[in-house]
């Protein structure tokens, strides 16, 4: 096996140095909503969930995160189609769009079968909070119920690399497994002689690098020290990916930044404020309760043992004032005020507001519509990265990998010979809004007359409104196939 490539080990020192500006900031999303959330990026002392007082922002970032689930890739529900691209014949279209079909429900069938939702969930979660999520998207072992394995991976794990255009293309992941699992997974490995004689449960610190080369991503693995110096000790694997198995998506991004921002980030200002706001009319509510004392330094009383219990007796002195409460200079009544106000905001800034559940169980087409068209409107500029991060790659990741195993032929994304439709919720919104104008224009059209009529084509329309619907494709009849029906057709009437 070659030495460990020193410029490689260099260069995964400059994509964490990259990372580290953003490190507070995460640190301080997780402190307001999962404290415990990620090893490697604990939580500030004195920032701990002993210190967070207001849940708001833990619950709305898991509505927003069930949110995604449900409009991108809902459980048992088809999210994703294929079909047949406009370089294919027309005579055959029909007999690839249904081998199309067949494609995609086995890989849909692979997700189903497989830990997709609880881990997709998962990086939902880390998607919306630390505004970067990565899926690792593996090949099960044979046997499985599933032909795939997902994982979820930590941010405090990950660093990623751009390529020119902007594309998260690179993946340094630091993990650290013991020595046994680290046996087990490479036991070709040649280890330092000192860890080799050490025990299974002695922990080593690894480095994947998985990284474009060429036609598809190069795959490093070795082993480094886990002190400061992080010295590169044993190449522990190489290989090569036709696609990789990592999935960096993000929330949004701006420009010169490797690393999303998220929602979370922010509401942040508002989370802080509210967060202090409920630890102030605790402080507040713990002193009403008790109240604050004054007493007279007698020689008779002794504050130290006075315990202010129901039936106690304390002892004064003779014309001493005894012990007699503070009086306070102001109430904190406007908290609640303050309080309601950060809770909105937080509840809109993450969405809670306008992607929740409805409240309103008589609400009516108009409003049901509205609400539709606001989503779009709102997850239109998140939903299209998205499709380009993590929609897209999962689809061609899963075609790889059947196709490798013989359950599938040979299928590429193209956008010639095969296109990738969507099909989750929000993406039937979007089509729901382009099939209500054309409804909208047939019926104009109609309303003019039959000259006017005549510059619409009802086949092909039917045939649009049927792909954008999602219908079967054996339901709906091509071109070609019924142009020969409309002849013979002819042939038996003119007969």
């Amino acid at each position: 096996m070659p030495p460990v490539d020193l410029e490689l080990d260099l260069r995964y020192r400059r994509a964490r140095e990259r990372r580290r500006p953003f490190e507070p900031v995460w640190r301080d999303c997780l402190a307001f909503t999962m404290p415990q959330r990620m090893p490697g990026l604990e939580t500030a002392p004195g920032r701990g969930s002993d210190r967070l007082f207001d849940a708001t922002a833990a619950d709305a970032v898991e509505q927003l995160a069930a949110s995604l689930l449900g409009e991108l890739t809902p459980p048992g529900s088809p999210w994703f189609g294929l079909r047949a691209g406009p370089e294919v014949a027309v005579a055959e279209r029909p007999v690839v769009t249904e081998a199309l079909e067949t494609v995609a429900a086995r890989l849909q069938g692979g997700f189903d079968h497989a830990n997709f939702t609880v881990e997709i969930h998962q990086a939902f979660l880390d998607l919306v909070t630390l505004g970067t999520a990565t899926m690792l998207f593996a090949e099960a072992p044979a046997g499985r119920p599933s032909p795939f394995r997902f994982s979820a991976i930590p941010a405090a794990e990950i660093a990623i690399e751009e390529d020119v255009d902007g594309a998260v293309a690179g993946h340094f992941r630091t993990s650290s497994l013991p020595l046994a699992a680290l046996r087990s997974r490479w036991p070709d490995a040649v280890l330092p002689p000192d860890l080799a004689v050490g025990n299974g449960e002695q922990p080593c610190r690894v480095i994947e690098a998985v990284l474009p080369g060429g036609t598809g991503f190069d795959y490093r693995a070795w082993l480094t020290d886990d002190d400061q110096s992080g010295r590169p000790l044993a190449l522990l694997a190489d290989g090569r990916f036709e696609h990789s198995p990592f999935i960096t998506f993000r929330w949004v991004k701006t420009a010169g930044e490797v690393y999303g921002r998220s929602p979370m980030m922010t509401a942040l200002p508002d989370v802080r404020t509210a967060n202090k706001v409920v630890e102030l009319i605790l402080k507040n509510a713990s002193i009403a309760v008790t109240g604050i004392w004054l007493a007279e330094d007698d020689g008779v009383l002794n504050p130290a043992n006075v315990k202010l219990v129901p039936g106690s007796i304390i002892p004064k002195a003779v014309g001493s004032e005894g012990l007699k409460p503070l009086e306070m200079p102001g109430r904190f009544d406007v908290s609640q005020l303050i309080l309601d106000d950060l809770r909105a905001r937080i509840r809109h800034t993450l969405l809670v507001d306008r992607l929740g559940p409805v409240q309103n169980a008589r609400m009516t087409a108009t409003e049901v519509l509205e609400r539709s068209a606001e989503t779009t409107r709102l997850l239109a500029a998140v939903f299209g990265r998205l499709q380009a991060e993590l929609l897209t790659p999962l689809v061609t990741r899963g075609l790889a990998i059947l196709a490798r195993r013989g359950e599938i032929p040979d299928v590429r994304l193209d956008g010639r010979t095969v296109e990738l439709r969507y099909q989750s919720p929000l993406a039937r919104r979007q089509s729901r809004q382009d099939v209500q104008n054309t409804l909208l224009w047939l019926e104009s059209v109609r309303q003019m007359g039959d000259h006017a009529a005549s510059v619409v084509d009802l086949p092909g329309a039917a045939r649009w409104l049927g792909h954008t619907l999602g219908v079967p494709a054996e339901l709906i009849r091509e071109q070609g196939l019924l142009d020969a029906f409309e002849a013979e057709f002819l042939r038996e009437v003119l007969s």
